[in-house]
């Protein structure tokens, strides 16, 4: 058996190993930044046949929510975790979360399960002590959604 080291090697394709994000708009970028670090990101577009999944640290909280009521066509995953390795299940701050139009407050770590077509979000950072790390999956090999209006959720904020 071969060793071999991060992606190298005959199936290093599947090691993602360094952040190549799709291209999103510089107002959604600059925005991003107060709140969060982007860690990775993997799809299908990258990597031919993964699902779409990304990952962040949250750092800071925000005054209004992040991303807005959304669906997508198919299953996701989103999940908080805390950064406190002698208490994992202490989230070290509060998130709003929707779900369908009801508003759920985390404080604890945890996996939301959203199924195909379920309307979800807003996400707001309420309270952030230490740092969050946030992953979502979709079982799709992009991220696609769309809001109210249309709009990817990723496009530039509303005005």
């Amino acid at each position: 058996m071969a060793t071999v080291m991060n992606n190298e090697g005959e199936y290093g394709k599947y090691f993602v190993t360094e952040l190549h994000a799709p291209e999103f708009s510089p107002e959604f970028l600059e925005r991003y930044k107060k709140f969060g670090n982007r860690v990775r990101w993997i799809d299908g577009d990258m990597v031919p046949g993964a699902f779409q999944m990304n990952a962040s640290w949250y750092h800071s909280a925000l005054d209004e929510p992040l991303f807005e009521e959304h669906v997508h066509d198919n299953d996701e995953m989103v999940c908080f975790f805390g950064s406190d390795p002698e208490n994992p299940d202490d989230l070290g701050g509060i998130v709003e979360f929707g779900m369908n139009g009801e508003m759920h407050r985390i404080d604890k770590s945890c996996m939301i399960f959203i199924p195909g077509g379920m309307k979800h979000l807003p996400l707001s950072l309420i309270k952030v002590d230490r740092p969050i790390f946030h992953c979502s999956i979709c079982l799709s090999a992009t991220y696609d959604s769309k809001d109210s209006d249309g709009r990817s959720i990723y496009d530039a904020p509303k005005k």
